[in-house]
């Protein structure tokens, strides 16, 4: 079993990064209440992959290391690609790290800041752009997919994990999630490729 390098963020626990420091959110309309109500996303507890978008990253020769959150780019100053509409973006889980390609990188987890239902999370790794700025490298996992991020972690092979909430039909109030999910991004091919397992019974 790979051990983790760095801090390991658990929702509810207060991170390097902090819980509630506001990113800055596209202006985008996108209606909260409707998507609650009914675009839940059916999500398969079975293994499945799926590519993650970015930046594609220089091949790695190092070893992965933990970093200080203040070696590493501050969530709260990137410009997170997310439509939250009237509502400004949330940090709830972020873990800085050096991944083996010798450059500081944040992986955050962010959300909606509403107050309705569950808002599901989208995943990030963040690394400096021009001058110092954080900005966002790869996307591991948008809202789009309707979870939830409970932990957050890089294990010392330079891989990324995740534990998630999710539902398993949209009949599930949102408030409620029925599924949790074990997430692994692994970095093949100058890219991220993710891949996800159910999680144990009663694991949170």
């Amino acid at each position: 079993m790979e051990t983790a390098v760095g801090t390991t963020a658990t929702a509810g626990q207060q991170t390097p990064q902090g819980r509630t420091r506001p990113g800055h959110a596209r202006t985008a309309p996108w209606h909260w209440a409707l998507a609650l109500a009914g675009c839940g996303a059916v999500v398969a507890a079975a293994l499945a992959a799926s590519p993650a978008t970015g930046t594609p990253l220089p091949a790695r020769g190092g070893t992965p290391k933990a970093l200080a959150a203040s070696a590493a780019p501050d969530p709260a100053k990137a410009q997170l690609p997310m439509d939250c509409g009237p509502f400004p973006v949330r940090t709830v889980l972020s873990v800085p790290a050096e991944l083996g390609d010798g450059r500081p990188g944040t992986v955050v987890a962010a959300q909606c800041a509403t107050d309705t239902g569950n808002p599901p999370d989208s995943v990030y790794l963040l690394g400096f752009g021009p001058g110092e700025r954080p900005v966002v490298v790869a996307t591991l996992l948008t809202e789009r997919e309707n979870l939830t991020l409970s932990r957050l972690s890089v294990r010392s092979d330079g891989a990324i994990t995740g534990r998630a909430q999710g539902y398993s039909s949209d009949e599930v109030p949102r408030f409620r999630p029925d599924l949790s999910l074990d997430l692994t991004w692994t970095h093949r091919g100058g890219g991220w490729e993710r891949s996800q397992a159910a999680a144990p019974a009663g694991a949170a």
